[in-house]
């Protein structure tokens, strides 16, 4: 559901609002800036996703920390704080995008997130020097730009023990599959919407990883 103006140029598609599927904010469609390469991860996907985190978390919304590290539409970071989330951080590079989130932001009164202008690898990085920790990372990044090679290993020092990663890919993530950055990772849950993987994951435990 990212903004692509600077980093990708990808066809316009999908629609022009995205709704709100959950929480006090139900049904409220939010307006999606028309700009090149931004594509708002659809209601239906979203729906499933937040169901799966739901079940995971046993509804505990209010103690979720999240972050979305290419906010876009902010479709994924809004339902989260829709639905009680403690905090969300929502990073975005192009400036239109950034403004188009002020505006659903005011529009909503969403006093728990905060709208970080900037590169998602810088801002991880620096968030990892901090310390911060969040228990939901968002990741849907542009495709074919190995974003996910590059940002999923810094997820692993930004989570929170119990911490999940919402990943979207141009491909199924699958950490058998010898690709070393992922061998870190279980897939909890994964779906596929026509040409779009979403994965839920989470770090394997220290015994894990030594096996």
């Amino acid at each position: 559901m990212k903004s692509r103006s600077s980093q990708s140029a990808r066809p316009v598609s999908g629609p022009r609002q995205v709704r709100i599927i959950g929480g006090q904010w139900k049904r409220t469609p939010l307006p999606v800036l028309d700009a090149e390469g931004l594509r708002p991860t659809p209601d239906r996907v979203r729906e499933t996703v937040f169901n799966w985190i739901n079940h995971l978390i046993d509804g505990q919304w209010s103690s979720q920390r999240c972050l979305d590290l290419f906010a876009g539409t902010g479709a994924l970071g809004f339902e989260a704080a829709s639905r009680g989330a403690a905090s969300v951080t929502m990073v975005e590079q192009s400036l239109p995008a950034i403004r188009q989130l002020q505006a659903n932001q005011a529009k909503l009164k969403a006093d728990r997130v905060a709208i970080v202008r900037g590169d998602a690898l810088a801002n991880a990085r620096a968030m990892q020097a901090r310390g911060e920790r969040f228990d939901l990372v968002f990741l849907d990044p542009p495709y074919h730009q190995d974003w996910l090679v590059k940002i999923l290993p810094l997820c692993a020092s930004l989570l929170s023990p119990a911490g999940m990663v919402y990943a979207e890919a141009e491909m199924p993530l699958e950490p058998g599959s010898g690709a070393g950055w992922l061998q870190d990772w279980e897939v909890l849950r994964s779906d596929r919407a026509g040409m779009v993987w979403y994965h839920l994951l989470r770090r394997n435990s220290p015994a894990q990883i030594q096996a």
